[in-house]
């Protein structure tokens, strides 16, 4: 069986399934958007350099959570690394959360093992040649080649890598450097101090500034902590290496973000007035500094809510609201929008062609998964748009028909 039953419990209950394949399956019409994201922006500005905030909203069950996940799967493909986090479990009001969340997603240890590859590579060797569990130093020593030039030759090889670079934080590049020769076996790095270097640099609090001076570091370097004023910066650090490792960029997609205008204690994560207004100046920033950022795609999204609400929403803080709103609104749906309605697209793009193929791609996974399904026909999903109309609740009928098809009302 391809398709677990947890992918379809998650459907009935209005998420998306988290099997990416199944995904793609399932998909029919969001990929109006997706696609022309990856098209236009993964696959060329954001490829060559270029970097891009989009926000995607829309009324509950219009497909949100499931176009970012369609989303960044598309990324994945394309050889970016992909951050999904949600404003529910992940503070965003502090951009060194974000930065953190990034971080853990992107595996920079992988990262920083490809640009040891890189640098055996300049070395003028092959890193398939080298034996597992034996590190370069190693086994150049194995040969009776580690000499005093060739340990010089290797220090200025990851000295260029990472210091000449200027796009990657001179902090940061110390401890990349330091990581680096510790994989590459020279200079050597107790497994203690790389899980220092590697807890300092996904900015964790308990990292102790003190040890890392023992590092072999120069006297005048004073360490400092990732904060949310220079983590923008340490962002575009680390997405320097992850290109650097042979990647493309990284696709962020923040979703659930209506969490900061409503109030339910209910919440693991609730944001206060203060706090809120701190998330809303976090992303003002954000867009204000995208330029100095390259390889790099962020997707919030929302309930329409946010945008609605003058007193909690986007609309209650101005310096954020002034960047973000759509000065034309075009009669037709704009895919180059920064702003994407999934509700406008709805009337554009939702026939009940669409809608009944939505239906019985559904039906045809539940049957692979042997799970018994009714396939809604377009004659039932014309009756049904005919009655709700052009109001609110047409917007969710991509989860009416899914709860339709999986035998719910």
């Amino acid at each position: 069986m391809r398709w677990s039953p947890v992918d379809f419990e998650r459907i009935k209950e209005g998420r998306p399934p988290e099997s990416a394949e199944l995904l793609r399956a399932l998909s029919v019409g969001v990929d109006f958007i997706t696609d022309f994201w990856l098209e236009q922006y993964l696959d060329a500005y954001i490829s060559l350099g270029g970097s891009k905030i989009k926000f995607l909203t829309g009324s509950p069950g219009s497909g949100k959570s499931h176009c970012l996940g369609l989303f960044l799967a598309g990324a994945a493909e394309r050889r970016y690394r992909t951050v999904a986090l949600s404003a529910r479990s992940s503070w965003i009001h502090d951009f060194k959360e974000i930065y953190s969340g990034v971080f853990a997603s992107v595996d920079f240890g992988l990262c920083l093992k490809r640009c040891a590859d890189n640098a055996v590579v300049e070395m003028g060797y092959r890193p398939e040649d080298i034996p597992e569990g034996m590190s370069f130093a190693d086994y150049l020593a194995s040969r009776d080649l580690f000499d005093p030039v060739t340990r010089r030759e290797l220090r200025s090889q990851l000295n260029a890598m990472f210091f000449k670079n200027p796009r990657i934080d001179r902090n940061f590049a110390i401890g990349a450097v330091l990581i680096t020769g510790g994989i590459l076996g020279h200079p050597a790095l107790e497994p203690a101090a790389q899980e220092l270097l590697m807890s300092w640099l996904s900015g964790t609090k308990g990292a102790q500034l003190a040890p890392l001076r023992k590092l072999g570091v120069s006297p005048s370097w004073k360490p400092s902590r990732i904060t949310k004023y220079n983590a923008r910066h340490m962002l575009r650090s680390l997405v320097e290496i992850i290109r650097m490792a042979g990647f493309s960029g990284i696709a962020v997609g923040i979703d659930d973000m209506e969490i900061l205008a409503g109030a339910s204690s209910l919440e693991d994560i609730r944001y206060t007035k203060m706090r809120r207004e701190d998330a809303y100046e976090s992303i003002r920033e954000l867009i204000d500094e995208i330029d100095t950022l390259s390889h790099t795609m962020f997707v919030f999204a929302f309930n329409r809510g946010l945008i609605d609400n003058e007193t909690t929403g986007f609309k209650s803080y101005q310096a954020l609201w002034m960047r973000i709103q759509n000065e034309i609104e075009s009669g037709r749906f704009n895919r180059f929008s920064d702003i994407i309605d999934l509700d406008k697209m709805a009337r554009q793009q939702y026939t009940p062609q669409v809608l009944s193929e939505m239906s019985r791609r559904l039906s045809d996974a539940m049957a692979e998964a042997g799970m018994e399904s009714t396939p809604v026909n377009p004659d039932v999903v014309a009756a049904m748009m005919l009655k709700t109309g052009d109001d609110a609740s047409r917007q969710s009928m991509p989860r009416l028909i899914n709860r339709m098809t999986l035998g719910g009302v």
